[in-house]
C-alpha cells in the first residue's frame, strides 16, 4: 500500500473524529470553567487526533519510516500520559467532593456510569469481532474454513445488535449500563 493511500485513510478517519476533538477543543477554550481533570482529558484527546493528522501529513510528504514512527510514538505517548494524569486528577476531585458532602452530613448525588467505559466496551467488542473474522479468514483457509463461514458469526452478531439498539433508541430507552 502506498503512503498516499494510507495518508488518505488516516486523514478521513481524523476528519470524522471531529465528534471527539471539537468538544474537547471547547472544553479547553472554556478554561477554568471546567474541572482540571476534564481539561486534561480534552488535551489528551486533541493530542491524539493532532498526532493522527500530523502522521497523515508526514505520510503525504514522503517522510521515511523511522521519523514517522517517532512522531507517532511521541504523540501517542503524550496523549496516553495526559489521559492517565486526567484519570488520577479525577479520582482526587471525586475524593474532594466526597469530603465536602461528608462535611455537610449528606450523601453525594448519585452519578450514572461514565459513558467512556460503555464506548470502550463497544469498541473492544467490535475489535474482537474483527480480529476473530480476520483470524478465521487467515487461519481457516489453510484448514478448510470457507470465507462465508468465517464472516458469518461476526456478521450475525452485528445483525442482531443493530436492530436491538435501533428499537431501544426508537422507544427512547437508555442503553443498558453495567
Amino acid at each position: 500500500m502506498s503512503g498516499a493511500v494510507l495518508a488518505l485513510g488516516i486523514g478521513a478517519v481524523t476528519a470524522s473524529g471531529c465528534v471527539w476533538y471539537l468538544p474537547a477543543l471547547a472544553d479547553l477554550r472554556a478554561g477554568a470553567d471546567r474541572p482540571v481533570s476534564r481539561r486534561l482529558a480534552a488535551a489528551a484527546c486533541v493530542t491524539g487526533w493532532a498526532t493522527a493528522a500530523a502522521t497523515a501529513l508526514l505520510l503525504l510528504l514522503g517522510v521515511p519510516a523511522r521519523p514517522l514512527l517517532a512522531v507517532a510514538a511521541a504523540g501517542a505517548g503524550a496523549g496516553i500520559g495526559l489521559r492517565l494524569r486526567a484519570a488520577v486528577r479525577r479520582r482526587q476531585e471525586e475524593r474532594e467532593d466526597a469530603a465536602c458532602w461528608a462535611a455537610l452530613h449528606c450523601a453525594p448525588p448519585r452519578r450514572g456510569p461514565r459513558p467512556q467505559y460503555s464506548f470502550a466496551r463497544e469498541v473492544a467488542c467490535g475489535l474482537a469481532l474483527a480480529v476473530t473474522a480476520v483470524l478465521l479468514l487467515a487461519w481457516g483457509r489453510a484448514h478448510g474454513v470457507s470465507t462465508p463461514l468465517a464472516v458469518a458469526p461476526p456478521a450475525a452478531l452485528v445483525a442482531c445488535a443493530l436492530p436491538a439498539a435501533a428499537l431501544r433508541a426508537a422507544r427512547g430507552e437508555r442503553p443498558v449500563r453495567r
